[in-house]
């Protein structure tokens, strides 16, 4: 039995079946009984054929490529307890089975019976939108860590438990590992977790049964509409996190109003006399604000405005989206009960994400490298106009990018287009170009840089010598953005991923230099 918070919990595919709705038959489906309670104890839900073992509940889902049921048989072979699925049991079939009418709803529901409702007994804080999640992740994070807290954080650039790393297979894992993770995070002693909740995962219903305790918008724009369709369909995904379709809506919303799409947001939840929490740079009216801005590659400055309250921010991040993200952590602190110095503290130290904005420590001249992941044409306007801030001296922003092949086509252009207004020299090369043809990708992307025309360009394929072409081009000033990988140290050519590091391609090629 369970105590009050669900704790050390002997769940049976009977509290399954309660929790997730569905019909419950087969051989075990008199689980209260003495004679059969044992067997159908389940300690852990899957969907994933290869983690099933003794006294695992497997989730059978129809995917695109693969249909699980194909793999019922060998699950149980392996020892799991049962099946849950959409479709009706078998005949032949012996073992427990639970008929849903959502699998992957069902599979969030199972995986936090099953686990106790991990986030019942943590703080947790879900942050979605297109760009800003990880970095807002990280700084929310050091914020906790400075009033105190041991911290959980899921995200895409890795998973950690306090100070346990974890290699990160999706930005949002799938609902069963997400509980998972969660129960871990609580025995290790966590008070907060902090995930980036991921638009996919909110369509797959990978958040669904988590309570969370804060919900945090941080933007919309163009990306993933091979996936959503529409804008609109993208912002419904975004949208889940907040309206309580996960299960509960959050105690609090924090929500960017500088944005359209968070105008919106917040006016919605404002109108259901849901608890909201603002945030902006230009929005004179938002709960919390930043002005007056200075940017040098070193770092920035800038007074944050919140509870009618300033201080004076200091920061070794560098550049404006930054500041979203530091408005938005600053806002989730209040959110969760720490006074705003709490986050200056943290602001001060922390250096953010990988691959964000990070520069290339090098002596081969008076110019800097920077990586950065922005791979959508907003992220590359907002990490270009932070180059062209900070170059010195009449330098120059030179540019390296591209697009991932078989994805979002529509976003080459304008990935393009803005290269091309905010570069002075744009080199266009290969990222994780899939299965597509990379001079094919190179010319769809080509014709947002002659929309603008008057800026010179290069089409290089090859990454690394595209990116060695930049460090050679460089001279004293300059700001060379190589964007789009960040901190990903893989290239997807064909069906394959090869090692590949943006960072260490620079830092031979700035070698090289010498």
């Amino acid at each position: 039995m369970a105590d009050a918070n669900g704790r050390n919990r002997n769940a049976t595919v009977e509290d399954v079946a309660r929790a997730t709705g569905g019909k419950l038959s087969g051989a075990n489906d008199t689980m209260g009984t003495n004679e059969t309670a044992g067997a159908g104890v389940v300690s852990d839900v899957t969907h994933d054929s290869r983690e099933a073992r003794g006294g695992s509940l497997f989730v059978a889902i129809q995917g695109a490529k693969f249909d699980a049921h194909d793999f019922v048989n060998q699950v149980m072979a392996q020892g799991a307890v049962g099946v849950v699925s959409e479709r009706a049991r078998p005949a032949e079939f012996e073992g427990a089975w639970i008929e849903v009418a959502d699998a992957r709803a069902a599979l969030a529901q199972a995986a936090a019976e099953v686990h106790g409702h991990p986030s019942r007994e943590l703080k947790l804080v879900g942050i979605t939108g297109t760009n800003g999640k990880t970095t807002t992740a990280h700084l929310l994070a050091a914020v906790c860590e400075a009033a105190g807290e041991r911290v959980a954080v899921l995200g895409t650039v890795g998973y950690r438990i306090g100070a346990e790393q974890f290699k990160a297979e999706h930005t949002t894992p799938e609902a069963s590992a997400v509980q998972r993770f969660l129960r871990r995070a609580v025995e290790a002693g966590c008070g907060v977790a902090v995930m980036e909740s991921s638009s996919q995962a909110l369509d797959l219903k990978r958040c669904d049964a988590l309570l969370y305790d804060v919900a945090v918008f941080t933007n919309l724009t163009q990306d993933h509409l091979d996936y959503h369709g529409t804008m609109e369909e993208y912002f419904e995904a975004k949208r889940r996190l907040f309206d309580g379709r996960l299960g509960a809506r959050p105690r609090v919303a924090v929500v960017n109003v500088d944005d359209p799409y968070g105008v919106r947001l917040a006016a919605e939840l404002t109108a259901t006399s849901a608890r909201v929490i603002t945030f902006a740079l230009h929005g004179a009216e938002a709960d919390v604000r930043a002005r007056e801005v200075e940017y040098t590659l070193e770092g920035m400055r800038f007074t944050l405005t919140a509870s009618n309250t300033e201080t004076s921010v200091r920061s070794p991040l560098v550049g404006r989206p930054h500041i979203y993200n530091m408005l938005a952590a600053s806002a989730c602190g209040l959110a969760l009960g720490y006074d705003l110095q709490v986050a200056v503290r943290a602001f001060e130290t922390c250096a953010g994400a990988p691959g964000r904005f990070e520069r290339v420590a090098h002596d081969a001249g008076d110019f800097a490298v920077v990586v950065d992941y922005a791979h959508t044409d907003d992220a590359l306007r907002n990490v270009l106009a932070t180059a062209r801030d900070v170059v010195t001296g009449g330098g120059r922003v030179i540019t390296v990018f591209g697009c991932g092949g078989d994805r979002d086509r529509t976003k080459r252009a304008p990935m393009g287009e803005a290269a091309a207004t905010l570069s002075d020299i744009v080199i266009l090369t290969s990222d994780n170009p899939r299965t597509e043809d990379p001079e094919a990708i190179l010319a769809d992307t080509e014709v947002g840089l002659r929309r603008v025309g008057g800026k010179p360009y290069l089409k290089i394929a090859d990454r690394r010598a595209a990116i060695f072409r930049a460090v050679a081009e460089a001279r004293a000033g300059d700001v060379v953005v190589i964007a789009g990988k960040g901190h990903e140290d893989y290239q997807i050519v064909g069906t394959e991923s090869v090692h590949f590091d943006d960072k260490e391609v620079a830092r031979e090629a700035l070698t090289g230099r010498k």
